[in-house]
């Protein structure tokens, strides 16, 4: 897997393995600096009910294309990880932030995913009482971490359908934020897609309630939902200056 397609904050994955990993341990996750860099990262349909609750959830062209929650007006911002790592207070960590430094890898040619650990996470640490492994077998730090990823490829790929028929529907357009801080610094934040609310209301009754039945309809509305976030994120931006 080369260093180009790595996910964000991945820096070197590779599968656990028992016989390699007997010594291996997972420190409780309280510094989340290793997400500091990141203003967006994907979200699960499973979870817009929270997210939209605190972040704008918009669109990304991509193979596959994907729903990411806004966590910053900047490249290489993510207003909700202060100085000391701590992930602020009351908002909502999304399942992509909490299930590092665990990972599903595919095997395209066996048509099936492994269960991956970023050696280069400063939780994971050789001794320790979290440990992965105990004689030879994963412990429940392991087996948890298996099911969490488990679930979340299983969400991920539902939401992928989802932002799929958005496509195939012509309901996601182009959108661009141009905003002026009080200070007079202008941000430009572009490359991203939002739900045409008009071209929404227009769906054919049939089609809106094949919708309904998949419970996209909840998920639409969600997304509508977090544009209203857009103010907290500019008041975020405004209270922390650029570091570049």
């Amino acid at each position: 897997m080369s260093t180009q397609t790595l996910p964000a904050f991945y820096q070197r994955p590779r599968p656990l393995a028992a016989e390699r990993d007997g010594d291996l341990s997972l420190a409780p996750i309280t510094d989340y600096r290793f997400a500091s860099g990141a203003n967006s990262v994907p979200v699960i349909a499973a979870e817009f009910t929270l997210a939209c609750k605190h972040y704008p959830i918009l669109f990304l062209d991509g193979a596959p294309p994907q729903a990411v929650a806004l966590l910053g007006l900047r490249n290489g911002e993510n207003l909700f990880v202060n100085a000391e790592g701590g992930w602020d207070a009351g908002s909502y960590i999304p399942a992509y932030v909490r299930r590092y430094p665990f990972i599903f890898l595919e095997n395209r040619e066996k048509a099936e995913f492994t269960l991956c650990i970023d050696e280069a996470a400063p939780t994971v640490t050789q001794g320790g009482a979290n440990k992965l492994f105990d004689g030879g077998q994963p412990t429940e730090v392991t087996r948890n971490a298996l099911a969490f990823c488990s679930d979340y490829q299983g969400h991920y790929n539902a939401t992928t359908e989802f932002v799929q028929a958005l496509i195939k529907a012509d309901l996601l357009v182009e959108n661009r934020a141009d905003v002026t801080l009080k200070d007079g610094q202008k941000l430009s934040l572009a490359g991203f897609k939002v739900i045409d609310e008009a071209k929404f209301n227009q769906l054919p009754a049939e089609e809106f309630q094949r919708w309904r039945e998949r419970g996209w309809l909840h998920l639409v509305y969600c997304h509508l939902i977090s544009v209203s976030n857009w103010g907290g994120l500019v008041d975020r931006t405004a209270q922390r200056p650029a570091t570049n």
